[in-house]
Formats: structure tokens, sequence, C-alpha cells
């Protein structure tokens, strides 16, 4: 999928992907591949960016954890996240609606 079809859009995707619990960067990459049948193969170079973004704005808490050894960074929903996660996903689909009509030749 071409960047300009995905610009605008991560920040829902990768809200929705926690919306199911907390998840480090890489299973959070892995995710979004796997919900997406391979159409949202996203290079860590994009994630994580993302991913301190929406910290610093506040939707997302993190915290580093060990595991298998390892230390990650854990992210999860805040409040705020969960309400923009509503809001967002509420847009998409009026979006999504309409994009259909166009596109089907239907009002």
């Amino acid at each position: 999928m071409r960047g300009e079809t995905l610009k605008g859009h991560l920040d829902l995707l990768l809200l929705a992907v926690l919306a199911g619990g907390p998840a480090h960067g890489y299973a959070i990459i892995t995710a979004l591949k796997d919900r997406s049948s391979g159409v949202f193969d996203l290079p860590e170079g994009t994630i994580y960016p993302a991913l301190h973004r929406l910290e610093r704005a506040g939707l997302l808490d993190s915290h580093w954890a060990l595991a298998a050894g390892r230390s990650r960074r854990i992210y999860e929903l805040s409040p705020a996240g969960r309400e923009a996660l509503r809001t967002q996903r509420d847009d998409w689909q009026r979006f999504a609606r309409a994009i259909h009509a166009v596109v089907q030749g239907s009002a």
C-alpha cells in the first residue's frame, strides 16, 4: 500500500491494535501486518516515532518490562487514548461510508 494512502490513518490503526491490550512495539507491528493480511507491513521507523508521538500527546502510556531477559517498552491506551479511539473510529466509519457511496455510484 502506498504511503500516501496510509497518511492520516496510522494513529487510528495503532490505537485500534492497542485496544486489545498492552503490547510492545514488535507485537504492534506484527498485529498490524497480521490483521491486514500483510497490507500494513510497516517498518519500525514508521511505527516507533508514531508511538512516541501518541505518548507525548497523552493518548498512550508506556512502561518498561523484562521479558525473556530483554527489556521492552510496553504501550497501552490511556483514558484519553480510549476516547480518541472512539472518536476516530466514528469519524473513519462515516468517511468510509461516504467513500464507498461515491466509488460505487450510490447515494
